[in-house]
């Protein structure tokens, strides 16, 4: 096994390891929503804090319920991780294709040419 797949191998466990931790140490298991996004925590926070408290402005559009909400949110996440892997894809295979040229172009430079008369 090559450095690279080490690595690879060792950030996928780290990655795994910070899914599934959480879960398995019932963290937030006191909560009514043990896992909720940092905006709904910061909503009742501010609450709390100042029960009168207004929002300056309101969503364009609310989901009707959590899962259809969390539907989207994964769909966008999908969507960005899609248009990153092609942009990352599409720079390396002109990188591969500028290799090949300019090897194809050593390897004709390294012929000897022929005169044909």
């Amino acid at each position: 096994m090559n450095r690279n797949a080490k690595i690879n191998t060792l950030l996928l466990l780290i990655v795994a390891a910070l899914a599934v931790l959480p879960l398995a140490l019932g963290l937030g298991d006191d909560k009514e929503e043990p896992f909720a996004g940092a905006d709904a925590q910061a909503e009742s926070a501010i609450t709390e804090i100042k029960p009168d408290y207004k929002p300056w402005f309101s969503p364009l559009y609310e989901p009707p319920s959590g899962e259809v909400e969390s539907a989207l949110f994964a769909l966008q996440a999908a969507l960005g991780a899609g248009v990153l892997a092609y942009y990352f894809g599409l720079r390396r295979g002109r990188r591969q294709g500028a290799e090949r040229v300019r090897a194809q172009d050593d390897a004709e430079g390294a012929r000897p040419e022929t005169e044909e008369v």
